[in-house]
């Protein structure tokens, strides 16, 4: 299954992520992809707000994972964006992160190819094509596809298409799944 949408604005990007961080069950591993800027951390600070956690959420760019603990769970966001290896991971102990108890959101997944394990859905964020954004009128839209990759990932997005049904938003294109 896959859903792609098309947003307009960081506000979009958030109303997106708090969405799709109900849709998700309290374990998982979701692979973030996008260029510089595309959003990522945006995403995650979104994802973070919609599973209720309002203190600050910093870019783990230097730290590679910043964990978080919650009522209902642990939450790991790595960014492997500075790793110069992806067998530094080994040396991080990244195994110990990926448990039935965790959500992990992995931004440049790329990096750790062969340390980190095969993910539920994969989340890429880009820019929308030129005819997209002239039809919108808008040249910083995104579009934001989840891939799912295994069943838990078919079941969260399953939620997904059901919640977006229901919180339509006039910025929002939104594209049926496939």
């Amino acid at each position: 299954m896959e859903i792609s949408l098309i947003g307009t604005s960081e506000e979009d990007t958030m109303f997106v992520a708090g969405i799709f961080a109900k849709a998700v069950g309290p374990a998982g591993v979701i692979y973030l992809e996008g260029d510089l800027g595309a959003g990522k951390t945006t995403f995650v600070r979104g994802f973070m707000r919609g599973l209720d956690f309002f203190d600050a959420v910093k870019s783990p760019t230097f730290t590679l994972v910043e964990p978080y603990e919650l009522s209902t769970g642990q939450v790991y966001h790595f960014d492997l964006y500075r790793l110069g290896h992806p067998e530094e991971l080994e040396y991080l102990g990244v195994d110990d992160y990926f448990n039935e108890n965790a959500l992990c959101l992995i931004e440049w997944p790329e990096k750790g190819s062969g340390y980190l394990p095969d993910c539920d859905i994969l989340l890429s964020i880009g820019s929308v094509s030129l005819q997209q954004q002239a039809a919108i009128h808008n040249n910083d839209a995104r579009q934001y596809t989840f891939a799912a990759k295994t069943e838990t990932g078919q079941e969260a997005l399953s939620n997904l298409n059901g919640f977006l049904i229901q919180a339509r938003r006039q910025s929002l294109t939104y594209c049926q799944p496939s």
